[in-house]
């Protein structure tokens, strides 16, 4: 069968040319289709918009019915040097006074000066933490007494050993540090020379400690690792006491707390309040709402809301100015939609007292069913945040209908979101006529196809007779100009 290049070449005839305008006819059906499919494509997406839309209208508004946004969220304190505030979930609104007494602190102590460089002696270093007692106060002509040592619930004694070529000052500081004992050494150098320094990791009085010392050197003295030894509780310590471990003594409306750590996570629910310096009068702490974080949740509501009633506006209306259509001009699921979410925007509950509607609040209702901002009126209902709270998220278990504003559209966007809402109905119809058209636009490729071979087959073999007409009529003309001759 001649090739499509040479249709044509036996009846000089434009066969290529005849066969694409038939089979463009035949086109016309798959086209239509086409420009159907896309317009559907083209409405599916612009649901999508609307979709995404009123679920971050949703989100602004389930935001306005949770507790979290109304609660006892913010702290403040009449002296933020001496005493800090954050609050957690559970902090009671109110007011509370905290007066520190006393502050928690670690133990510290010190040795002589020792030299920086070369050995200071071997042996074994044990460290144990507890809570040391003063000695009780002697009675006259009594020797005094020595202070006892309490070991720390749950501790352990960590011993370490110094060996020969690691008993450095440095190399002593390095082996505590590493042990894990509860106690931070340090060398600490002024004028006088190089000293080790040994602190508690953590305040309070149960993480004093005491350090007993084997020296290699059999001698207890201020020479060799045995002038590291602390234990005031058997004889006198080598190293010198510049801090005892002690709790932080403090009052909390009058009733006194004791705390081993300068941070109150448990005295009162939902508060973690940190002490920072002695006070000599109570400081005030100020628990309750958090007001510029509610503004901004119920601005950030407007914003979602403007956005949804906006897209759906413009999907919807026909510009007769341009006379051009949005994607969903006619889509009676949007328009309705846009309407009710008008109507629930627009009513009332009586649960916030003198605020029963957004304008209210200063969320006036405009002719393009937009939310406008009236600063002054927020910042006036502000004031009331119990009544602004109940207009947004109080529950009538009487009258759904009268619930608070931001419940009842959360409802609504649920509905509308849900399985079996216009939403999710719709783009269900939709995708199934996009896929209902691509399945037809198949079927009519298929009868194109054929009907372009059928064509091309006819038209060729009408090539074929009309090349072999053209062959005899200038064989028979030939003839006649020989009988002439």
């Amino acid at each position: 069968m001649p090739s499509i290049t040479s249709a044509g070449i036996g009846s000089g005839l434009d066969i290529e040319s005849l066969i694409g305008k038939l089979v463009a006819v035949e086109r016309t059906p798959i086209n239509q289709l086409k420009a159907r499919t896309d317009k559907l494509q083209s409405q599916l997406s612009s649901y999508g918009k609307v979709q995404a839309a009123l679920s971050a209208m949703r989100d602004a508004a389930s935001k306005l019915t949770s507790v979290n946004t109304w609660g006892a969220n913010l702290g403040t304190s009449s002296d933020t040097s001496a005493v800090s505030v954050t609050t957690g979930a559970g902090a009671p609104a109110g007011n509370i006074a905290v007066q520190v007494n006393r502050l928690a602190s670690v133990q510290s102590i010190s040795s002589s000066v020792k030299p920086t460089t070369g050995a200071i002696g071997q042996g074994r270093i044990t460290i144990e933490l507890g809570k040391w007692t003063d000695a009780p106060t002697p009675a006259p002509g009594d020797p005094p007494g020595l202070p006892s040592f309490a070991a720390k619930a749950g501790s352990t004694a960590v011993s370490i050993d110094i060996t020969a070529g690691n008993d450095s000052l440095s190399q002593i500081r390095d082996k505590i540090n590493a042990a894990g004992a509860g106690v931070q050494a340090s060398i600490i150098t002024d004028s006088s020379g190089a000293r080790l320094v040994m602190r508690s990791s953590e305040t309070g009085e149960m993480n004093g400690f005491r350090i007993s010392v084997t020296d290699d050197d059999g001698i207890d003295d201020n020479n060799g690792l045995s002038a590291f030894a602390y234990n005031p509780g058997v004889s006198v310590p080598f190293m010198n006491r510049d801090q005892g471990a002690s709790n932080a003594e403090v009052l909390l409306n009058g009733l006194k707390i004791d705390s081993a750590s300068n941070t109150l996570k448990d005295s009162i629910e939902g508060l973690t309040i940190g002490l920072l310096k002695p006070t000599s009068s109570p400081v005030t702490l100020g628990v309750g709402p958090d007001k510029e974080a509610i503004k901004k949740t119920i601005t950030d509501f407007m914003t979602a809301y403007n956005a949804a009633a906006t897209l759906m506006r413009d999907q919807t209306k026909y510009d007769a100015g341009s006379k051009t259509a949005g994607a969903l001009q006619g889509e009676t699921s949007v328009v309705g939609m846009n309407f009710q979410m008008r109507i629930v925007a627009g009513g009332t509950t009586t649960l916030g007292g003198k605020f029963t509607r957004f304008s209210d609040i200063g969320l006036d209702p405009s002719a393009d069913g937009t939310l406008k901002l009236n600063s002054t009126k927020l910042e006036a209902a502000l004031a009331d945040i119990p009544n602004l709270k109940q207009m947004f998220m109080g529950t009538d278990s009487g009258n759904s209908s009268n619930n608070g504003l931001a419940q009842q559209l959360r409802k609504f966007a649920d509905q509308e979101l849900g399985v079996d809402g216009r939403l999710s109905t719709r783009q269900a119809g939709l995708k199934k006529s996009i896929d209902d058209n691509g399945k037809s636009a198949e079927r009519l490729e298929t009868k194109v196809s054929l009907t372009e071979k059928r064509l091309r087959a006819r038209y060729t073999a009408l090539d074929v007779q009309m090349g072999q007409l053209s062959g005899l009529s200038t064989y028979v003309n030939q003839q006649m100009k020989n009988l002439v001759k």
